[in-house]
Protein backbone atom coordinates (compact mmCIF):
# COMPACT_ATOMS: atom_id res chain seq x y z
CA UNK A 1 0.00 0.00 0.00
CA UNK A 2 1.06 3.36 -1.17
CA UNK A 3 1.57 6.21 1.61
CA UNK A 4 -0.98 8.30 -0.45
CA UNK A 5 -3.25 5.27 0.49
CA UNK A 6 -2.41 4.98 3.92
CA UNK A 7 -2.89 8.86 4.29
CA UNK A 8 -6.44 8.28 2.48
CA UNK A 9 -7.05 5.68 4.95
CA UNK A 10 -6.60 7.51 8.10
CA UNK A 11 -7.52 10.41 7.72
CA UNK A 12 -11.04 10.39 8.26
CA UNK A 13 -10.75 8.21 11.49
CA UNK A 14 -8.00 10.85 12.86
CA UNK A 15 -10.65 13.62 12.28
CA UNK A 16 -13.40 11.53 13.43
CA UNK A 17 -11.10 11.03 16.22
CA UNK A 18 -10.26 14.64 16.54
CA UNK A 19 -13.92 15.71 16.58
CA UNK A 20 -15.02 13.16 19.22
CA UNK A 21 -12.37 14.53 21.62
CA UNK A 22 -13.26 18.25 20.90
CA UNK A 23 -17.29 17.61 21.96
CA UNK A 24 -16.30 15.48 24.73
CA UNK A 25 -14.12 18.43 25.59
CA UNK A 26 -17.50 20.66 25.20
CA UNK A 27 -20.11 18.28 26.87
CA UNK A 28 -17.54 17.73 30.26
CA UNK A 29 -17.26 21.58 30.54
CA UNK A 30 -20.85 23.22 29.74
CA UNK A 31 -23.65 19.99 29.81
CA UNK A 32 -22.99 19.17 33.82
CA UNK A 33 -22.72 23.07 34.41
CA UNK A 34 -26.43 24.05 32.77
CA UNK A 35 -27.67 20.96 34.01
CA UNK A 36 -27.00 21.88 37.48
CA UNK A 37 -28.47 25.40 36.58
CA UNK A 38 -31.17 24.60 35.85
CA UNK A 39 -32.17 21.73 38.23
CA UNK A 40 -32.14 24.87 40.62
CA UNK A 41 -34.18 26.60 38.49
CA UNK A 42 -36.73 23.86 38.44
CA UNK A 43 -36.67 23.17 41.95
CA UNK A 44 -37.69 26.97 42.38
CA UNK A 45 -40.27 26.73 39.65
CA UNK A 46 -42.64 23.53 41.45
CA UNK A 47 -41.35 23.60 45.08
CA UNK A 48 -44.69 25.59 45.51
CA UNK A 49 -46.76 21.60 44.88
CA UNK A 50 -44.77 20.57 48.33
CA UNK A 51 -45.48 23.70 50.07
CA UNK A 52 -48.84 23.68 49.30
CA UNK A 53 -49.42 20.01 51.82
CA UNK A 54 -49.03 22.57 54.55
CA UNK A 55 -49.08 26.22 53.44
CA UNK A 56 -53.14 25.70 52.40
CA UNK A 57 -54.33 25.08 55.79
CA UNK A 58 -52.48 27.40 57.16
CA UNK A 59 -52.88 30.46 54.85
CA UNK A 60 -56.62 29.19 54.52
CA UNK A 61 -56.39 29.04 50.75
CA UNK A 62 -58.65 26.61 48.57
CA UNK A 63 -57.33 24.68 45.74
CA UNK A 64 -58.31 27.08 43.21
CA UNK A 65 -56.57 30.07 44.64
CA UNK A 66 -53.32 27.38 44.76
CA UNK A 67 -54.06 26.06 40.87
CA UNK A 68 -54.30 29.96 39.64
CA UNK A 69 -51.44 31.22 41.55
CA UNK A 70 -48.91 28.09 40.38
CA UNK A 71 -50.64 28.73 36.89
CA UNK A 72 -49.74 32.93 36.80
CA UNK A 73 -45.94 32.16 36.80
CA UNK A 74 -46.86 31.27 33.04
CA UNK A 75 -48.85 34.45 32.51
CA UNK A 76 -45.41 36.65 33.25
CA UNK A 77 -43.23 33.94 31.76
CA UNK A 78 -44.87 34.07 28.66
CA UNK A 79 -45.48 37.45 27.83
CA UNK A 80 -41.05 38.18 28.44
CA UNK A 81 -40.10 35.12 26.98
CA UNK A 82 -39.52 36.25 23.49
CA UNK A 83 -37.82 39.64 24.70
CA UNK A 84 -35.66 37.79 26.69
CA UNK A 85 -34.58 35.26 24.53
CA UNK A 86 -33.86 38.21 21.74
CA UNK A 87 -32.09 40.14 24.34
CA UNK A 88 -30.04 36.87 25.30
CA UNK A 89 -28.97 36.49 21.32
CA UNK A 90 -27.74 40.14 21.33
CA UNK A 91 -25.90 40.51 24.84
CA UNK A 92 -24.72 37.08 25.65
CA UNK A 93 -25.88 33.91 27.55
CA UNK A 94 -23.15 34.32 30.55
CA UNK A 95 -24.28 37.93 31.60
CA UNK A 96 -28.63 36.99 30.87
CA UNK A 97 -28.29 33.37 32.26
CA UNK A 98 -26.62 34.94 35.49
CA UNK A 99 -29.50 37.74 35.82
CA UNK A 100 -32.31 35.30 35.11
CA UNK A 101 -31.09 33.48 37.92
CA UNK A 102 -30.17 35.47 40.66
CA UNK A 103 -33.48 37.51 40.21
CA UNK A 104 -35.49 33.96 40.23
CA UNK A 105 -33.65 32.92 43.23
CA UNK A 106 -34.57 36.31 45.07
CA UNK A 107 -38.13 35.95 44.16
CA UNK A 108 -38.15 32.96 45.11
CA UNK A 109 -37.28 33.25 48.59
CA UNK A 110 -39.46 35.84 48.89
CA UNK A 111 -42.37 33.23 48.67
CA UNK A 112 -41.75 32.41 52.38
CA UNK A 113 -43.45 35.48 53.44
CA UNK A 114 -46.96 35.38 51.01
CA UNK A 115 -49.96 36.02 53.48
CA UNK A 116 -52.58 36.48 51.05
CA UNK A 117 -54.04 35.40 47.78
CA UNK A 118 -52.67 38.54 46.35
CA UNK A 119 -49.07 38.37 47.57
CA UNK A 120 -48.79 34.74 46.46
CA UNK A 121 -50.58 35.90 42.99
CA UNK A 122 -47.98 39.19 42.52
CA UNK A 123 -44.87 36.97 43.59
CA UNK A 124 -45.36 34.24 41.65
CA UNK A 125 -46.15 36.05 38.26
CA UNK A 126 -42.75 37.88 39.08
CA UNK A 127 -41.23 34.57 39.24
CA UNK A 128 -42.34 33.67 35.87
CA UNK A 129 -41.22 36.79 34.40
CA UNK A 130 -37.49 36.36 36.32
CA UNK A 131 -37.12 33.28 34.63
CA UNK A 132 -38.92 33.82 31.20
CA UNK A 133 -35.86 33.39 28.65
CA UNK A 134 -33.67 30.43 30.19
CA UNK A 135 -35.19 27.10 28.52
CA UNK A 136 -35.19 28.90 25.39
CA UNK A 137 -32.08 30.66 26.21
CA UNK A 138 -30.52 27.17 27.02
CA UNK A 139 -31.59 25.38 23.73
CA UNK A 140 -30.44 28.53 21.68
CA UNK A 141 -27.07 28.49 23.22
CA UNK A 142 -26.42 24.54 22.58
CA UNK A 143 -27.33 25.57 19.07
CA UNK A 144 -23.59 27.41 18.98
CA UNK A 145 -22.04 24.42 20.00
CA UNK A 146 -23.71 21.42 18.57
CA UNK A 147 -24.94 20.52 15.15
CA UNK A 148 -28.36 18.44 15.09
CA UNK A 149 -27.21 15.06 14.77
CA UNK A 150 -25.56 15.17 18.08
CA UNK A 151 -28.38 17.67 19.84
CA UNK A 152 -30.41 15.05 21.39
CA UNK A 153 -28.73 13.34 23.42
CA UNK A 154 -27.16 16.81 24.73
CA UNK A 155 -30.38 18.85 25.59
CA UNK A 156 -31.83 15.03 26.97
CA UNK A 157 -29.21 15.64 29.42
CA UNK A 158 -29.80 19.12 29.82
CA UNK A 159 -33.12 18.14 30.47
CA UNK A 160 -32.88 15.59 32.67
CA UNK A 161 -32.59 18.37 35.37
CA UNK A 162 -36.57 18.24 35.32
CA UNK A 163 -36.67 14.81 37.07
CA UNK A 164 -33.41 14.77 39.09
CA UNK A 165 -34.67 17.91 40.55
CA UNK A 166 -37.88 16.14 41.85
CA UNK A 167 -35.79 12.95 42.76
CA UNK A 168 -33.08 15.43 44.82
CA UNK A 169 -36.04 17.75 45.16
CA UNK A 170 -39.12 15.41 46.66
CA UNK A 171 -37.30 13.68 49.83
CA UNK A 172 -35.44 17.41 50.59
CA UNK A 173 -38.58 18.96 50.28
CA UNK A 174 -40.58 16.31 52.47
CA UNK A 175 -38.03 16.57 55.15
CA UNK A 176 -37.79 20.00 55.26
CA UNK A 177 -41.48 20.37 55.58
CA UNK A 178 -41.63 17.83 58.62
CA UNK A 179 -38.12 18.51 60.30
CA UNK A 180 -38.04 22.54 60.30
CA UNK A 181 -41.36 23.16 60.88
CA UNK A 182 -41.16 25.51 63.62
CA UNK A 183 -38.06 26.69 63.76
CA UNK A 184 -37.37 30.18 64.60
CA UNK A 185 -40.94 30.73 64.54
CA UNK A 186 -41.55 29.61 60.85
CA UNK A 187 -43.39 27.04 59.17
CA UNK A 188 -41.70 24.05 57.22
CA UNK A 189 -43.21 25.45 53.77
CA UNK A 190 -41.39 28.85 54.52
CA UNK A 191 -38.06 26.99 55.57
CA UNK A 192 -38.94 25.58 51.67
CA UNK A 193 -38.69 28.58 50.39
CA UNK A 194 -35.97 29.68 52.06
CA UNK A 195 -33.55 26.63 51.85
CA UNK A 196 -34.06 26.06 47.77
CA UNK A 197 -33.12 29.27 47.21
CA UNK A 198 -29.58 29.69 48.27
CA UNK A 199 -28.42 27.10 45.46
CA UNK A 200 -30.05 29.59 42.50
CA UNK A 201 -28.82 32.86 43.97
CA UNK A 202 -24.73 30.89 44.02
CA UNK A 203 -25.04 29.51 40.81
CA UNK A 204 -26.08 32.79 38.80
CA UNK A 205 -23.41 34.66 40.01
CA UNK A 206 -21.00 31.90 39.53
CA UNK A 207 -22.28 32.00 35.83
CA UNK A 208 -21.08 35.15 35.72
CA UNK A 209 -17.00 33.76 35.61
CA UNK A 210 -17.69 30.68 34.06
CA UNK A 211 -20.06 29.94 30.99
CA UNK A 212 -18.67 31.51 27.64
CA UNK A 213 -20.74 33.29 25.40
CA UNK A 214 -19.37 31.50 22.22
CA UNK A 215 -17.08 29.52 20.86
CA UNK A 216 -14.34 31.61 19.49
CA UNK A 217 -14.17 33.36 22.84
CA UNK A 218 -13.00 30.47 25.07
CA UNK A 219 -9.81 29.70 26.28
CA UNK A 220 -10.04 26.56 27.28
CA UNK A 221 -10.37 24.62 23.30
CA UNK A 222 -7.31 25.21 20.66
CA UNK A 223 -8.00 26.35 17.62
CA UNK A 224 -8.37 23.01 15.85
CA UNK A 225 -11.57 22.08 18.49
CA UNK A 226 -12.65 25.72 17.52
CA UNK A 227 -12.44 25.10 14.12
CA UNK A 228 -14.15 21.43 14.31
CA UNK A 229 -16.85 22.97 15.62
CA UNK A 230 -17.39 26.10 13.94
CA UNK A 231 -17.68 23.96 10.85
CA UNK A 232 -20.80 21.87 11.97
CA UNK A 233 -22.24 24.26 12.88
CA UNK A 234 -22.27 26.30 9.74
CA UNK A 235 -22.97 22.99 7.82
CA UNK A 236 -25.59 22.47 10.44
CA UNK A 237 -27.24 25.85 9.45
CA UNK A 238 -26.73 25.86 5.72
CA UNK A 239 -30.06 25.99 3.77
CA UNK A 240 -31.85 27.90 6.44
CA UNK A 241 -30.56 31.76 5.32
CA UNK A 242 -34.36 32.17 4.58
CA UNK A 243 -34.84 30.78 8.23
CA UNK A 244 -33.03 32.91 10.11
CA UNK A 245 -34.58 36.55 9.81
CA UNK A 246 -36.60 37.36 13.02
CA UNK A 247 -40.03 37.70 11.15
CA UNK A 248 -40.13 34.35 9.91
CA UNK A 249 -40.21 32.80 13.31
CA UNK A 250 -43.85 34.75 13.64
CA UNK A 251 -44.22 34.05 10.12
CA UNK A 252 -43.64 30.35 9.61
CA UNK A 253 -47.10 27.72 10.27
CA UNK A 254 -44.19 25.01 11.34
CA UNK A 255 -43.44 27.34 14.21
CA UNK A 256 -47.19 27.72 15.16
CA UNK A 257 -47.93 24.25 14.69
CA UNK A 258 -45.15 23.38 17.11
CA UNK A 259 -46.45 25.92 19.56
CA UNK A 260 -49.66 24.81 19.81
CA UNK A 261 -48.18 20.45 19.81
CA UNK A 262 -46.08 21.93 22.59
CA UNK A 263 -49.01 23.35 24.31
CA UNK A 264 -50.63 20.00 25.09
CA UNK A 265 -46.99 18.40 25.86
CA UNK A 266 -46.53 21.21 28.31
CA UNK A 267 -49.77 20.35 29.73
CA UNK A 268 -48.95 17.05 30.65
CA UNK A 269 -45.43 18.41 32.32
CA UNK A 270 -47.00 20.85 34.80
CA UNK A 271 -50.33 18.52 35.65
CA UNK A 272 -46.97 15.83 36.65
CA UNK A 273 -44.85 18.92 38.19
CA UNK A 274 -47.58 20.52 40.16
CA UNK A 275 -49.45 18.16 41.29
CA UNK A 276 -47.59 14.87 42.18
CA UNK A 277 -47.45 15.45 45.96
CA UNK A 278 -51.30 15.97 46.13
CA UNK A 279 -52.24 13.14 43.92
CA UNK A 280 -50.12 10.61 45.69
CA UNK A 281 -51.30 12.26 49.29
CA UNK A 282 -55.32 11.51 47.61
CA UNK A 283 -54.22 7.53 47.20
CA UNK A 284 -53.95 7.61 51.20
CA UNK A 285 -50.34 8.43 51.52
CA UNK A 286 -50.44 11.68 54.27
CA UNK A 287 -46.56 12.11 56.00
CA UNK A 288 -45.09 14.78 53.67
CA UNK A 289 -41.85 12.73 53.99
CA UNK A 290 -43.10 9.31 52.24
CA UNK A 291 -44.77 11.78 49.88
CA UNK A 292 -41.34 12.81 48.78
CA UNK A 293 -39.64 9.54 48.38
CA UNK A 294 -42.59 8.26 46.12
CA UNK A 295 -41.83 11.16 44.15
CA UNK A 296 -39.04 10.37 43.57
CA UNK A 297 -39.85 6.92 41.40
CA UNK A 298 -41.29 8.17 38.64
CA UNK A 299 -38.56 11.00 37.71
CA UNK A 300 -36.04 8.31 38.57
CA UNK A 301 -37.89 6.49 35.31
CA UNK A 302 -37.94 9.70 33.35
CA UNK A 303 -34.34 10.49 33.56
CA UNK A 304 -33.55 6.77 32.05
CA UNK A 305 -35.84 6.74 29.68
CA UNK A 306 -35.63 10.41 28.31
CA UNK A 307 -31.72 9.90 27.87
CA UNK A 308 -31.53 6.75 26.09
CA UNK A 309 -34.58 7.38 23.87
CA UNK A 310 -33.05 10.88 22.85
CA UNK A 311 -29.45 8.99 22.35
CA UNK A 312 -31.49 6.49 19.69
CA UNK A 313 -32.84 8.97 17.97
CA UNK A 314 -29.80 10.49 17.31
CA UNK A 315 -28.36 7.63 16.15
CA UNK A 316 -31.09 6.45 13.41
CA UNK A 317 -31.91 10.27 12.63
CA UNK A 318 -35.53 9.85 13.63
CA UNK A 319 -37.60 12.32 15.41
CA UNK A 320 -40.91 11.61 14.68
CA UNK A 321 -42.03 8.57 16.20
CA UNK A 322 -39.39 9.17 18.75
CA UNK A 323 -41.65 11.89 19.82
CA UNK A 324 -44.95 10.68 18.88
CA UNK A 325 -44.82 7.58 20.63
CA UNK A 326 -43.76 8.83 24.07
CA UNK A 327 -46.46 11.24 23.61
CA UNK A 328 -49.23 8.69 23.35
CA UNK A 329 -47.92 6.82 26.22
CA UNK A 330 -47.72 9.50 28.46
CA UNK A 331 -52.05 9.79 27.85
CA UNK A 332 -52.26 6.45 28.76
CA UNK A 333 -50.33 7.18 32.22
CA UNK A 334 -51.84 9.62 33.25
CA UNK A 335 -55.70 8.14 32.26
CA UNK A 336 -54.18 5.06 33.95
CA UNK A 337 -53.79 7.62 37.18
CA UNK A 338 -57.27 8.56 37.06
CA UNK A 339 -58.53 5.80 36.72
CA UNK A 340 -57.03 4.63 40.36
CA UNK A 341 -56.71 7.71 42.36
CA UNK A 342 -57.57 5.36 45.39
CA UNK A 343 -55.35 2.92 44.52
CA UNK A 344 -51.79 4.33 45.36
CA UNK A 345 -49.93 1.19 43.56
CA UNK A 346 -51.67 1.29 40.25
CA UNK A 347 -51.87 5.36 40.56
CA UNK A 348 -47.83 5.44 41.05
CA UNK A 349 -47.26 2.70 37.88
CA UNK A 350 -49.49 5.56 35.87
CA UNK A 351 -47.62 8.53 37.16
CA UNK A 352 -44.51 6.53 36.58
CA UNK A 353 -45.28 5.78 33.01
CA UNK A 354 -46.64 9.31 32.28
CA UNK A 355 -43.49 10.76 34.16
CA UNK A 356 -41.06 9.12 31.88
CA UNK A 357 -43.05 9.43 28.73
CA UNK A 358 -43.63 12.78 29.12
CA UNK A 359 -40.04 14.31 29.71
CA UNK A 360 -38.53 11.70 26.98
CA UNK A 361 -41.53 13.78 24.40
CA UNK A 362 -40.29 17.23 25.82
CA UNK A 363 -36.42 16.30 24.89
CA UNK A 364 -37.62 14.84 21.35
CA UNK A 365 -39.50 17.69 20.83
CA UNK A 366 -36.99 19.69 21.34
CA UNK A 367 -34.52 19.24 18.75
CA UNK A 368 -37.54 19.81 16.26
CA UNK A 369 -37.00 23.73 16.22
CA UNK A 370 -33.47 23.97 15.42
CA UNK A 371 -33.66 22.07 12.41
CA UNK A 372 -35.45 24.06 10.43
CA UNK A 373 -34.42 27.70 11.95
CA UNK A 374 -31.07 29.63 12.76
CA UNK A 375 -29.97 32.83 13.91
CA UNK A 376 -32.38 35.60 14.76
CA UNK A 377 -35.20 33.17 14.02
CA UNK A 378 -33.71 30.72 15.99
CA UNK A 379 -34.09 32.58 19.02
CA UNK A 380 -37.62 34.36 18.79
CA UNK A 381 -39.05 30.92 17.30
CA UNK A 382 -37.86 28.44 20.23
CA UNK A 383 -38.65 31.25 22.46
CA UNK A 384 -42.41 31.81 20.96
CA UNK A 385 -42.52 28.11 21.07
CA UNK A 386 -41.69 27.95 24.55
CA UNK A 387 -44.22 30.53 25.62
CA UNK A 388 -47.31 29.34 23.92
CA UNK A 389 -46.72 26.00 24.85
CA UNK A 390 -46.35 27.28 28.11
CA UNK A 391 -50.11 28.85 28.32
CA UNK A 392 -50.64 25.32 28.79
CA UNK A 393 -48.16 25.67 32.03
CA UNK A 394 -50.84 27.74 33.45
CA UNK A 395 -54.16 26.22 31.74
CA UNK A 396 -53.55 22.68 33.26
CA UNK A 397 -52.19 24.21 36.69
CA UNK A 398 -55.83 26.37 36.93
CA UNK A 399 -58.07 24.03 35.59
CA UNK A 400 -56.83 21.03 37.31
CA UNK A 401 -57.05 23.52 40.44
CA UNK A 402 -60.47 24.65 39.50
CA UNK A 403 -62.17 21.00 38.62
CA UNK A 404 -60.74 19.45 42.07
CA UNK A 405 -62.78 21.74 43.76
CA UNK A 406 -65.82 21.29 42.06
CA UNK A 407 -65.43 17.41 41.98
CA UNK A 408 -63.18 16.90 44.70
CA UNK A 409 -60.70 14.51 42.63
CA UNK A 410 -57.53 14.87 40.16
CA UNK A 411 -59.78 12.13 37.47
CA UNK A 412 -61.84 14.07 35.59
CA UNK A 413 -58.68 16.70 34.89
CA UNK A 414 -56.50 14.16 34.17
CA UNK A 415 -58.64 12.06 31.33
CA UNK A 416 -59.00 15.87 29.69
CA UNK A 417 -55.13 16.57 29.75
CA UNK A 418 -54.74 12.51 28.82
CA UNK A 419 -57.08 13.56 25.70
CA UNK A 420 -54.87 16.80 24.94
CA UNK A 421 -51.47 14.26 24.44
CA UNK A 422 -53.49 11.97 22.04
CA UNK A 423 -53.94 15.14 19.72
CA UNK A 424 -50.47 16.22 20.31
CA UNK A 425 -49.37 12.43 18.93
CA UNK A 426 -51.93 13.35 16.06
CA UNK A 427 -50.59 16.77 15.14
CA UNK A 428 -46.56 15.38 15.53
CA UNK A 429 -47.83 12.95 12.43
CA UNK A 430 -48.68 15.89 10.15
CA UNK A 431 -45.01 17.14 10.32
CA UNK A 432 -42.96 15.98 7.36
CA UNK A 433 -40.26 13.47 8.13
CA UNK A 434 -37.48 14.67 5.83
CA UNK A 435 -38.04 18.61 7.69
CA UNK A 436 -37.44 17.18 11.15
CA UNK A 437 -35.71 13.79 11.07
CA UNK A 438 -31.32 14.98 11.19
Amino acid sequence: MTQQATDATFAPTGLAHAEERTYAKVTARIVPFLFICYLAAYLDRVNVGFAKLQMLNELKFSETIYGLGAGIFFLGYVLFEVPSNIVLHKVGARLWIARIMITWGLISGAMAFVSTPTMFYILRFLLGVAEAGFIPGILLYLTYWYPADRRGRITAIFLAAIPMSSIIGGPLSGWILSALSGAHGLSGWQWLFIVETVPSVLLGIITLFYLDDRVASVKWLNDEEKKIIAANVAKDTQGKEDASHLAYAFKSGRVWLLSLIYFCIASGIYIISFWLPSIIKQTGVLDPLYIGLLTAVPYIAAMIAMVLVNNNADRMRERRWHTTIPTLLAAAGLALTAFATNNTLIAMIGLTIAAASVSTSQASFWTLPANFLAGAAAAAGIALINSIGNIGGFTSTFLVGWMTDLTHSTSASLYLFAALLVIASGLLLTLPARLINK
